[in-house]
């Protein structure tokens, strides 16, 4: 059994998986069946309790917490994935203090092939938990971890499910006391159902209830953590969002610079911030650290450009470069670390900054700039995560904790993939 982290990926070694998720709260789990355009071909492509069979994909609910099962050899030809969903059954209900798990089991032997509970989940509603996708003539399970807080309306619509709410009925007028009321026209003929209507998402009688019509995003959600890639060149992340390293629609395997930069808020105060990469394998178990002490690492695929004491000057402060393509197949991912090795806070920096250039180009391809900082000395900017096809994501965090060290921020990284 392997436990995941969000991006990892693993082969499938049965032909009929089961993945159920569960959680201290009633959960409802949905599959979806999707093209290579991320798309449901129609509406009976979405399998959940109320419609519980789908083309090599079938839903069902146990004691234990409900199950979506694939039989990989019968899923049609044009589908790329299935994507496993899940949303607190409560109405209203988000993922704030629970911690959902999916279970991938054989589901002939019931061996349990990997598990996967997403970390940090706070406002979000519905959650894609993990995608089982082709590759190469297999199948592979990935772990996602992505939130909505529109709920599983929501995660259905964003993929093409039709999703119609019934009108309200209109409220009876009352007649005035003298006169008579007026005949009245015959009612309008109703409008033919779509194909999951939302009416219909109301489960058998005596089953739990169903979640409520979604609902606009709460106003404490994080920014939205849709994926972009670099096609349409740089890329500006909010704090929690995801940048795809694929461009025109390959994977960028050259190699690429972090660049780290800070400013000292008060002038003629210099501030020693020390910028390093943690590189963890699957299980989140840290492999090695890459930091002013130690300046090369994974046979020189990450380097580090030396101490920078003072912040004083334009453009990075410290550098770190990553030989993408070098990175061993054991490394499934990196974060980047900040710490303020003399102790004084975050609050006291200004303009601190995260960017991946093209190393060979020089080009800005991604930037994060970190706002409201906290009087902490160590933050999480951002981690990269290798894809099994082999392009890299990066999402930024901008995750403040206490710690002068990178030896200090092993723990809260490896917590943060």
């Amino acid at each position: 059994m392997t436990a995941m982290t969000p991006g990892s990926n693993l082969p499938l070694t049965a032909a009929r998986v089961a993945v159920t998720v569960t959680a201290p709260v009633r959960l409802d789990v949905s599959g979806l069946l999707l093209t290579a355009g991320g798309k449901v071909r129609s509406d009976d492509d979405f399998v959940f309790y109320n419609q519980p069979t789908g083309p090599g994909v079938s839903h069902g609910t146990a004691p234990g917490g409900d199950t979506i099962t694939v039989d990989t050899a019968a899923v049609p030809a044009d589908i790329d994935k299935v994507v496993i969903t899940a949303s607190p059954d409560a109405p209203g209900a988000t993922f704030a203090g629970t911690e959902p798990t999916g279970t991938v089991r054989d589901a002939d032997g019931g061996g349990v092939l990997a598990t996967f509970t997403p970390p940090q989940l706070g406002p979000e509603t519905a959650l894609v938990v993990v995608e089982l996708y082709r590759r190469g003539g297999g199948w592979k399970v990935r772990a996602v971890g992505q939130g909505y807080a529109n709920g599983l309306a929501g995660i259905a619509t964003d993929f093409g499910v039709s999703v119609e709410e019934p009108a309200a009925a209109p409220a009876p007028q009352a007649p005035a006391a003298t006169v008579p009321p007026a005949p009245q026209a015959p009612p309008a003929p109703p409008a033919p159902p779509a194909a999951v209507p939302a009416e219909q998402w109301a489960p058998p009688a005596g089953a739990p209830a169903p979640l409520a019509p979604p609902q606009p995003p709460a106003p404490a959600a994080p920014p939205a953590a849709g994926k972009v890639n670099l096609d349409k060149g740089r890329v500006s992340l909010q704090k929690n969002q995801t940048v795809s390293l694929v461009k025109d629609g390959r994977p960028l395997l050259s190699t690429v610079r972090m660049g780290l930069g800070w400013e000292p808020a008060r002038r003629g105060r210099s501030i020693d911030l020390d910028a390093s990469v943690i590189a963890y394998g699957p299980d989140r178990g840290k492999i090695d650290s890459c930091y002013f002490g130690k300046l090369r690492i994974l046979d020189s695929a990450i380097q580090h450009s030396g101490d920078n004491l003072t912040g004083d000057g334009a453009g990075d402060d410290e550098v770190i470069t990553v030989h993408l393509g070098g990175i061993p197949p054991q490394v499934s991912g990196l974060v980047f670390v900040v710490n303020s090795f003399s102790g004084q806070k975050f609050s006291d920096v200004a303009k601190a900054y995260c960017r991946l250039t093209d190393a060979q180009t020089g080009e800005e391809l991604v930037r994060f700039d970190l706002t409201g900082a906290e009087p902490r000395t160590g933050v999480i900017m951002a981690k990269l995560i290798r894809q099994f096809s082999g392009e890299w994501e990066m999402t930024a965090l901008g995750s403040f904790v206490d710690a002068r060290t990178v030896r200090g921020m092993v723990k809260p990284a490896a917590a943060a993939l």
